[in-house]
C-alpha cells in the first residue's frame, strides 16, 4: 500500500510537504524522506511521537537509543503501518532536538495501487522553511506560563521547608570556598 502523508511545520506560516511512501517502510525511512523534503541535511537527532486526535504526545520513537528508558522502540524497528493508520492518523516529528523543528504529520490517504512510481516520493511542496526553527511556547496543563509553575513550586517548597533556605546572606564567600 502507498501512504500519502502531509507534514506541516508547527508555525504561523503555511509550510508543508506531501510525500508518498510505502506502508512497509520504517519510521526511519519516513524521517529520511521528511528531512530531505524540507531541505535538512539529515544528520541531526530526530524523533517521532505517537499522538491522539488532539495532538497530545504519546509513545516516543527516537532515531537512536539514548539509554533513558529500558523499553525504547527505535524508528528503524517500527514499520509505519504499525503506528500510522486510518484510526490513528497522526504523529509528531521533531528534527534536530536542539533547534526543535516540530512538524505535525498526518496520514492523508491510503492507496492500494502499487504502481510504478518510485517510493518514497515528494508529491507537493508548499511554503519556504524559515532560516531558524519557530520558537516554542511551553505551557503547563492549566495553560499558564512557565513562570506560574515556578511560583507555585516555590510556595510548595516554602510550605514544606519553611524559611530556613530563604536567606543566604549569613554565608560569606569564605564559607563557600571551604567546600571547594
Amino acid at each position: 500500500m502507498i501512504y500519502k502523508i502531509r507534514a506541516i511545520l508547527d508555525d504561523q506560516t503555511d509550510v508543508f510537504r506531501d510525500i508518498a511512501i510505502s506502508s512497509e517502510s520504517t519510521l526511519e525511512d519516513l524521517h529520511n524522506s521528511l528531512s530531505q523534503a524540507f531541505g535538512f541535511d539529515g544528520i541531526e537527532m530526530a524523533t517521532f511521537y505517537g499522538c491522539d486526535q488532539e495532538w497530545n504526545q504519546g509513545q516516543e520513537y527516537p532515531i537512536i537509543d539514548l539509554g533513558f528508558e529500558d523499553d525504547t522502540v527505535l524508528m528503524r524497528d517500527t514499520p509505519i503501518s504499525s503506528i500510522l493508520t486510518t484510526d490513528h492518523p497522526k504523529l509528531i516529528y521533531i528534527y534536530d532536538l536542539l533547534q526543535m523543528w516540530t512538524f505535525f504529520v498526518e496520514l492523508a490517504a491510503v492507496e492500494n495501487d502499487e504502481s510504478s512510481i518510485d517510493l518514497p516520493q515528494l508529491l507537493f511542496s508548499f511554503g519556504e522553511l524559515p532560516s531558524e526553527a519557530p520558537e516554542k511556547q511551553f505551557k503547563s496543563e492549566k495553560g499558564s506560563s512557565g513562570d506560574d509553575f515556578y511560583e507555585d513550586s516555590d510556595e510548595d517548597f516554602d510550605d514544606e521547608f519553611g524559611d530556613e533556605f530563604d536567606d543566604f546572606s549569613d554565608y560569606s564567600d569564605a564559607d563557600y570556598d571551604d567546600y571547594n
